[in-house]
């Protein structure tokens, strides 16, 4: 790494002093390397490189880029505001593109390496010590330029204001995305072949970002969730100014849950704010999922409603043709014809049973504004159980998933057998009754519950596991319960929200 960085010809591209040949496009080559020496140096060291500092400032300036892509300090929105033009090649930048004819854009390559290590700096070196509102909400605004960087809509990444899984420290996940950056593949070579350190593979590899994503959700979530812990969020929240710079995530509405019974007044009525829109974001989202998923056969034996929303124009022309008059060039109309949107449906009662303990903080959230989404159905009986050691009947509040939050106590152990004592009471008719119970199942009191499940399936009922509800779709699930879902034949399903979706939707039609 010495010779690259030693002297400033080398790094910038411009002939060494040698008469050794160089190969083409190797001075692009040098210009990138040193780009991604820096990223790496900074990721896993905080301590500031003079060499690597001075070389990337020099390849950055020779390619007509701002310096301040090479401050910490600068978040990529001050960035692109004072360099509007930039902001498009943030868009999709981590992207893979393809070659054409075998052929490498390596000018590209080294702009495309300035801009991606701004973007992963900012993201993945959190630093230390306490957090203001402020750095909280440009930590929440450099993530968004990951997701866009990384072609996911707003949100995707951390949950898609669904919730993001818990996770282990950020360091992995860094590593992988600097590896996989500007078309660089999972086993840390370069497109067409290329290493980080300039060794040429033989083979073009670019990075799988259907792999990649599910790893970095959780991996932002976790930083998220730092952030937030190292935030005074009691002095913050009473000072309206700074409460008003909070953006509501999956990580502080967990904080703000947890220490609700300790706020008073202004910082009370702030917390309650942020949570609420924090609600409304998700129950949008979620929403939008369920009228996507599949529906019910439309039943005709209703009539249509005789609204302007309704009205089968095509229909209505097509029947009244024979009123049309050519003197006029008029068609008149003798019926209107509406199209059916009533669907069939049996009345159904869901019971959604979550586990409120503190690995399940996201699914708490997510389950309480789905079923109050599917409340809103017509023809659902919806009822929602919470429990840690004890079990809470939050039935009388579904149709609220905000009165709901507040009435939720997070944390604590679990036992399963006490939600099952309020459940089991509600299946009155196992055929026309779902049980979705979501949790990592690491119980107390595993062969009594797993017991009492399986009568409710053989009853009749239909009984769905859940490892977890979070937009990764990760989530640890006891492999004890595992087994023997699988055996009874019913399978812990995917803690993917979407996939929870459909099964509900499946079921109620």
């Amino acid at each position: 790494m010495s010779e690259h960085t030693s002297g400033r010809p080398t790094p910038y591209g411009h002939a060494a002093a040698t008469d050794e040949p160089r190969e083409p496009g190797e001075p692009q080559e040098n210009r990138r390397q040193v780009l991604y020496w820096r990223l790496l140096a900074r990721l896993f060291d905080h301590e500031e490189q003079a060499a690597l500092e001075s070389a990337s400032l020099a390849v950055v300036e020779d390619i007509g880029l701002p310096t301040g892509l090479l401050d910490p300090q600068a978040s990529v929105d001050s960035i692109v505001q004072r360099h509007p033009e930039l902001a498009a090649e943030f868009d999709k930048l981590m992207v893979p593109e393809p070659e054409e004819d075998g052929s490498r854009d390596r000018a590209a390559e080294v702009r495309r390496a300035a801009l991606t290590s701004k973007v992963l700096l900012n993201v993945f070196t959190s630093g230390s010590g306490t957090v203001t509102a402020e750095q909280l909400a440009r930590w929440q605004s450099d993530a968004g330029w990951l997701e866009r960087a990384l072609g996911c809509r707003p949100g995707e990444l951390r949950g898609g204001r669904a919730g993001a899984g818990n996770a282990p420290a950020a360091g992995g996940g860094a590593g992988q995305l600097a590896g996989g950056g500007a078309g660089h593949g999972a086993d840390g070579t370069g497109a067409g072949g290329v290493s980080p350190t300039g060794t040429g593979t033989g083979g073009g590899t670019t990075p799988d970002l259907s792999r990649l994503i599910p790893v970095i959700g959780p991996q932002l979530g976790a930083i998220e969730g730092d952030l937030v812990k190292r935030m005074h969020l009691r002095e913050v929240l009473a000072d309206p100014g700074l409460a008003r710079q909070l953006t509501p995530s999956m990580s502080l509405i967990e904080q703000l849950l947890r220490d609700k019974d300790n706020l008073s007044g202004v910082a009370l009525a702030n917390a309650k704010a942020l949570i609420r829109r924090f609600v409304d974001e998700v129950a949008e989202v979620l929403r939008t999922q369920v009228e996507k998923a599949s529906a019910g056969a439309l039943d005709r034996s209703v009539p249509p409603k005789r609204v302007f929303r309704n009205l089968d124009l095509d229909r209505t022309i097509w029947k009244n043709l024979t009123n049309w008059s050519p003197e006029e060039e008029r068609l008149y109309v003798d019926r209107l014809y509406y199209r059916h949107t009533a669907r069939k449906t049996t009345p159904q009662r869901l019971i959604v049973v979550v586990d409120q303990s503190g690995s399940m903080v996201d699914s708490m959230v997510n389950c309480t504004i789905l079923a109050s989404i599917f409340a809103g159905l017509p023809k659902v009986d919806v009822h929602l159980i919470a429990y840690d050691t004890q079990a809470l009947d939050l039935t009388p509040w579904v149709h609220d998933p905000f009165e709901t939050l507040l009435r939720t106590q997070l944390g604590g152990g679990t036992d399963g057998t006490a939600a099952m004592a309020l459940a089991q009471p509600k299946v009155a008719e196992p055929r026309n009754s779902a049980v979705v119970w979501i949790s990592d199942f690491y119980e107390s009191w595993s062969e009594p519950l797993f017991e009492s499940m399986t009568a409710l399936h053989r009853s009749g009922a239909k009984f769905i596991p859940v490892g977890s509800v979070n937009s990764s779709g990760r989530g640890s699930v006891n492999p004890w319960f595992r087994e023997r879902f699988k055996s009874l034949g019913t399978p812990v399903i995917s803690g993917h929200i979407r996939k929870l979706v459909h099964e509900l939707k499946t079921f109620l039609t």
